[in-house]
């Protein structure tokens, strides 16, 4: 065992491109609950992000704010979700008008279970990955290494690529 495994533990069982994403059911800055389940039969952006109100966090997801219209149009979903609690998550959403749900993961079971989950001593949370999730609740996408600037357009062109539609995210 290394001296810094306590620091930086191995992550759990983390998922695989092309298998089962983990159910998870976690209620969102409102409190309304949000299941995988709920977004069966269309495709998923699943991004886990440290904190709210940060600024690679605020960056990251105003660019998925900008690009919103592209997931929505493709009938995909985005939903944001990190350790933060649901007033945190309802302040973050407003102060930057973001369009989609921000999950609360307060315990990091979700994050534990999709292998993003990161603790440094006593502070523990998300790290910045996302998950793209076909309509039948497989894994298609997983960005393990995360820029925030410009990851929103990555990962919309991830998506129309996953979809059969490469030509539809060049512009």
């Amino acid at each position: 065992m290394s001296r810094l495994s306590w620091l930086f533990p191995t992550p759990a069982a983390a998922v695989e491109v092309g298998g089962q994403a983990p159910d998870f059911a976690l209620p969102d800055q409102h409190g309304r609950p949000q299941r995988l389940t709920d977004y069966r039969g269309r495709w998923l952006v699943l991004y886990f992000y440290p904190k709210d109100d940060t600024p690679g966090c605020t960056t990251e997801a105003c660019d998925f704010r900008e690009g919103y219209l592209q997931f929505t149009e493709a009938n995909a979903a985005v939903l944001g979700v990190s350790l933060d609690d649901a007033a945190s998550h309802a302040a973050f959403a407003a102060k930057y008008g973001l369009p989609f749900p921000l999950l609360v993961d307060a315990g990091g079971k979700v994050a534990r279970t999709y292998g993003v989950l990161r603790k440094l001593g006593p502070l523990s949370f998300a790290r910045r990955q996302t998950f793209i999730i076909d309509p039948q609740g497989r894994i298609a996408r997983h960005f393990a290494s995360v820029r925030p600037r410009g990851h929103a357009h990555a990962v919309a062109a991830a998506l129309h690529e996953a979809m059969g539609n490469p030509s539809a995210s060049s512009d």
